[in-house]
């Protein structure tokens, strides 16, 4: 018995070794024109929304580790294409407008950031006032100043 799990484990640690080399692409294309937004309602974005939805993605060490490199390639990919910041310039106005009521309601009823996202980046969580913010600039765009 002591002999499989000794084989099983020897399995399960080359197994982890040859997946590291599967390529996974991690990158940051250019930023053609970042979201005019207030100071405060950037900062927010930066910290809770960045790193999945722009061209600034802030990669750590285990994003460099398979399998969750694979898992975090994914999210980012999925993210820019949905919304990305950093083309902010190539969406129509109307478009820009529903993505700022999109934020709120998202952040809003908790889906994002996502959960999983939060386990590892408790800071990026979303604080009622923070979100107070949110909903004020999603609604009433002329209240701020840029």
């Amino acid at each position: 018995m002591k002999k499989k799990i000794i084989r099983v484990a020897l399995a399960l640690v080359v197994l982890m070794a040859l997946i590291q080399l599967i390529p996974v692409h991690r990158n940051n294309p250019k930023v053609t024109e970042d979201i005019d937004a207030p100071p405060e309602i950037k900062r927010i974005l930066t910290a809770s929304c960045y790193d999945c939805h722009s061209n600034l993605t802030k990669w750590p060490f285990y994003s460099h580790i398979a399998p969750v490199s694979w898992l975090l390639a994914y999210d980012v990919n999925k993210g820019r294409s949905l919304m990305n910041f950093s083309r902010w310039d190539t969406y129509p106005d109307a478009r820009k407008e529903s993505f700022k009521s999109e934020i709120y309601s998202m952040t809003a009823n908790k889906i994002m950031p996502l959960p999983k996202y939060l386990i590892m980046h408790p800071k990026a969580r979303v604080d009622s006032a923070s979100l107070a913010k949110l909903e004020q600039w999603s609604s009433f765009p002329n209240v701020y100043s840029y």
